[in-house]
């Protein structure tokens, strides 16, 4: 198994966000490799949908700039699924109509999880950028997820909170939501072997705006902290009614809030705040190495081109790029099913850490690679525990 850190030069893709027809493009020819994006550009999860397109798009140009993959362009076709699972679904059948050698899948779990049927029959790779446990477990042949899995998470606030001595915690969640369900489940299966105990588990809607109730059932748990499963609106608005809750426990959440999109609505409310993110989250404060440098070529050209730093769901587009376009290179062309089985023989660094898929992993991404972050001044800090752990991998 051959170890890749894609620079941009050599991740070269043209971009050419049209739906537009013509002849077949994806065979082994001179045309331009298409490839597909179903991404929430409308609808709730619009927010994180636009800097997963943004993040896309820019990957794609730098490939294109460097000369394209195996010397040819790539036409990247998007498609909005308007956060509804019943749109990706139809994006889908557009997209495999058009010919795309793979498709980079939706932000939102519900939407790629209505999709995958598609992606098992019609053998087409499919790049997720969502996080829900239930693609990859069992394995979906066809299914690659870029984000760090919900119960990747666990694993990693479970260490956290095992090296602050805390054994007993309340863990409340998005029960309408199957990444905020996946972390749930996860939390509650691992935590044994942490040493951690569950006191209280609220369960709260997508739709709730009120969280007295699940303040209370945490209080009268005498649970140590409080874990946060959510996405979208609710993780702001507990975020900043627990800041006045009177509760003197730590409330920490995850990979979903590990934005401004979660930061600046929060305000002052989220100082003090524990969040797991993405290592490339914190590039800023790791040592020099091939980490570093894959991060850095992210952030230097986000920052250039939108004018602030990529966030969480940056990360995640443009690592999927990276990983595709490796992909094609090591299966010499665009065939579906070569394009596969590279990705599962595949080793690659990326701003989101180093992936290793294989026939019975197609997450890739390790804990090592989430960082455990506290909320100061407006920004993302390491905790001491994460810069240590952080450590021993960003230097490789």
């Amino acid at each position: 198994m051959r170890r890749t850190a894609v620079s941009a030069v050599a991740l070269a893709v043209a971009v050419a966000t049209t739906g537009c027809g013509g002849a077949p493009s994806t065979g082994d020819g001179a045309g331009p490799i298409r490839v597909g994006q179903i991404v929430s550009l409308t609808g709730n999860y619009a927010p994180l949908g636009t800097e997963n397109e943004k993040s896309v798009a820019l990957a794609v140009e730098q490939i294109n700039a460097a000369g394209g993959v195996l010397g040819r362009t790539v036409e990247l076709i998007v498609r909005d699924d308007k956060s509804q699972p019943d749109q990706s679904v139809l994006a889908f059948n557009d997209l495999k109509g058009r010919d795309v050698a793979a498709v980079i899948g939706s932000p939102f779990s519900n939407s790629a999880l209505a999709t995958i049927p598609l992606v098992n029959r019609e053998k087409i790779p499919y790049v997720s950028l969502t996080p829900a446990d239930e693609q990859v477990d069992p394995v979906h042949p066809y299914v690659f997820v870029v984000p760090a899995t919900s119960g990747t998470y666990a694993d990693r606030i479970l260490q956290y909170l095992r090296a602050q001595a805390i054994t007993r915690i309340a863990v409340a969640y998005d029960g309408r939501s199957s990444y905020a369900k996946a972390g749930f489940d996860g939390t509650r299966e691992k935590a044994s072997g942490y040493g951690v105990t569950l006191t209280a588990s609220p369960e709260f809607q997508t739709t709730t705006t009120e969280f007295s109730a699940v303040f209370n059932q945490v209080r009268s748990s005498a649970a140590q902290a409080l874990v946060v499963w959510a996405t979208g609106a609710p993780g702001v608005a507990l975020a900043k009614q627990y800041a006045t809750a009177g509760l003197d426990v730590p409330v920490v959440f995850t990979g979903a809030q590990a934005s401004r999109l979660w930061l600046d609505p929060v305000g002052p409310a989220a100082e003090g705040a524990v969040v797991a993110s993405s290592i490339g989250v914190v590039g800023d404060t790791l040592p020099d190495g091939a980490q570093k440098q894959a991060i850095d070529e992210l952030a230097g050209a986000f920052r250039g081109k939108y004018g602030y730093p990529p966030p969480q769901f940056a990360q995640d587009g443009y690592s999927g790029v990276r990983l595709l376009v490796a992909a094609i290179e090591k299966a010499g062309g665009t065939d579906r099913e070569q394009i596969r089985d590279a990705l599962e023989g595949l080793t690659v660094t990326t701003p989101n850490g180093t992936y290793t898929y294989s026939a019975t992993d197609h997450a890739g991404l390790k804990a090592d690679y989430i960082s455990v972050n506290t909320v100061r001044g407006g920004a993302f800090v390491p905790t001491d525990w994460a810069r240590e752990q952080l450590a021993a991998v960003a230097g490789k």
